[in-house]
């Protein structure tokens, strides 16, 4: 049988070519790709285009996700944002959802392994919230490519330690070399001892069928969300 639905791919770079390998996998056909040869000024978002998409997913760049989502929403078209580095726009994005009436998800990162390791993360924030003798750091490494740094998948996890009551500073750093797909750690040390909590992703995979998880679930829906809604609600 052929693909029940389509898809818009925004940004098509490496995360966008593996969305495309993997989408007949979540029943998508790839219906259109935008890319910085067809869509630098937002020329290719366009009612023609769009007409028949189900589902945009963005992975462009950090600077273009706040138009992005402005200029699909107002198609009425369902959005996943995998790119980082935005949160600065976040309440016009989130303005512009609401004002559209479309669905969106969002995740620094689509890793289903990385969303388990937030919830351990903060997990151990609330245990060591009342124990101060201990501190806390946020390490992170990416490939050199990779245009935010610390990553958004770091500033998430300390802000998912904060919120879980931890009141101490948290230490933060990011590395950027080679081909490193990512690494993210969380560490508690005293006097007496030491954990880290260390989550290592071993290619992009995992980020694209996170990414297709989401995109599947959002069709139908209203709202902004976050993709721990997808997995574990």
């Amino acid at each position: 049988m052929p693909p029940e639905h389509k898809l818009a791919i925004v940004g098509y770079g490496k995360m966008g070519r593996l969305i495309e390998q993997f989408a007949p996998e979540y029943n998508f056909a790839v219906a259109l790709k935008l890319d910085e040869f067809n869509n630098a000024a937002f020329e290719g978002v366009t009612a023609a285009n769009f007409q028949g998409i189900d589902v945009a997913v963005d992975f462009s760049i950090p600077a273009a996700v706040a138009e992005n989502v402005e200029r699909i929403s107002a198609l009425g078209v369902n959005i996943v944002v995998g790119t980082t580095g935005w949160l600065h726009e976040l309440e016009r994005i989130q303005a512009a959802v609401e004002r559209r009436r479309i669905g969106l998800v969002w995740s620094p990162n689509y890793s289903i392994g990385v969303n388990v390791f937030f919830r351990l993360v903060s997990e151990a924030a609330r245990l060591f919230s009342g124990e101060p003798s201990y501190g806390a750091w946020a390490w992170e490494i990416h490939h050199s490519t990779k245009k935010d740094a610390p990553s958004g998948t770091l500033l998430k996890l300390v802000e998912e330690m904060k919120a879980a009551g931890y009141p101490r500073p948290i230490d933060a750093a990011a590395s950027r070399a080679g081909a490193h797909p990512g690494t993210h750690e969380i560490g508690f040390d005293s006097a007496a001892d030491t954990i880290t909590l260390r989550h290592t992703a071993r290619s992009r995979e995992g980020f694209a069928r996170g990414a297709l998880k989401a995109a599947q679930w959002i069709i139908g829906k209203t709202g902004f969300h976050e993709f721990k809604e997808v997995l574990f609600q």
